[in-house]
């Protein structure tokens, strides 16, 4: 459950708008309903009717060719017999549509140690953020751009619900580890490494760019009742008044574990 804001003081991602404060981590008893999420496609069966291929008769008593009859007015037994044709094999059953795969189950809690999108080459360590003074989400630090931020009150890796981790896309020394964030296609994997050992693997649903003034709160930060990710950056046109005017968003939910 969660509802927060990408703070980007001390950054170059400036003048985020402020938004509700996240609810705390709660087990899965304190999860409301949430609004149902897109069923994922089944592929169909598809009816399979192969025809065999009619092979040409034989030629009949008058047919030419070295094998062939004589010219007419010969016997009966001048000619090649006709070969049969073959017959059509029997229609195929219709095939059976897959069963749909069951969802992982969530996974308990242990906090977040490494951050992986293999298809971007980002591989990174994660650090506990939280609200600051004006209950809004902390990044991490500014002269660390390699970091990647977790929300620590929110939901673990694999954890039901709706968890958070944000990253600079760059700082005043250059390109940060989000930098490329956007460029992530639906499909590709986020992992995330826990402290105990074991991986959460995130599927990419989406990539959506929303300008900071019209941010949908409750689109990216809503309750979910399965696992689910966003990972957020900055975005959009740059200034030095206001800084950047949009943030990238990456929606995803949990695949598989391991």
């Amino acid at each position: 459950m969660l509802a927060v804001v990408l703070v980007t003081a001390g950054t170059r991602c400036g003048g985020a708008h402020e938004r509700a404060e996240p609810d705390r981590a709660a087990g899965p008893a304190a999860l409301a309903p949430a609004s149902p999420a897109p069923p994922d496609a089944d592929g169909n069966g598809t009816d399979d009717d192969s025809r065999g291929g009619g092979g040409p008769g034989g030629g009949g008593p008058g047919g030419g060719g070295p094998d062939g009859g004589s010219s007419a007015g010969s016997g009966p037994h001048s000619g090649r017999s006709a070969s049969p044709r073959p017959t059509a094999p029997p229609s195929l059953p219709p095939s059976s549509p897959s069963p749909p795969s069951s969802p992982p189950a969530p996974l308990p809690r242990s906090r977040a140690t490494t951050l992986r999108i293999p298809s971007l080459g980002i591989t990174a360590p994660v650090i506990g953020v939280g609200l600051d003074a004006d209950r809004q989400l902390g990044t991490p630090p500014a002269d660390k751009p390699g970091l990647v931020g977790w929300y620590e009150d929110g939901p673990a890796p694999g954890e039901s619900g709706t968890a958070v981790a944000v990253g600079h896309r760059d700082t005043r020394a250059g390109a940060a580890v989000f930098a490329a964030l956007g460029q992530v296609e639906p499909g590709r994997h986020i992992e995330v490494r826990r402290a105990d050992g074991r991986t959460a693997v995130y599927t990419v649903d989406k990539v959506r760019v929303f300008d900071r003034d019209r941010f949908p709160d409750k689109e990216v930060y809503g309750t979910a009742r399965r696992p689910e990710l966003r990972v957020i950056t900055c975005g959009g046109l740059y200034t030095h008044r206001t800084g950047y005017s949009s943030n990238v968003v990456v929606f995803a939910h949990l695949t598989s574990t391991k």
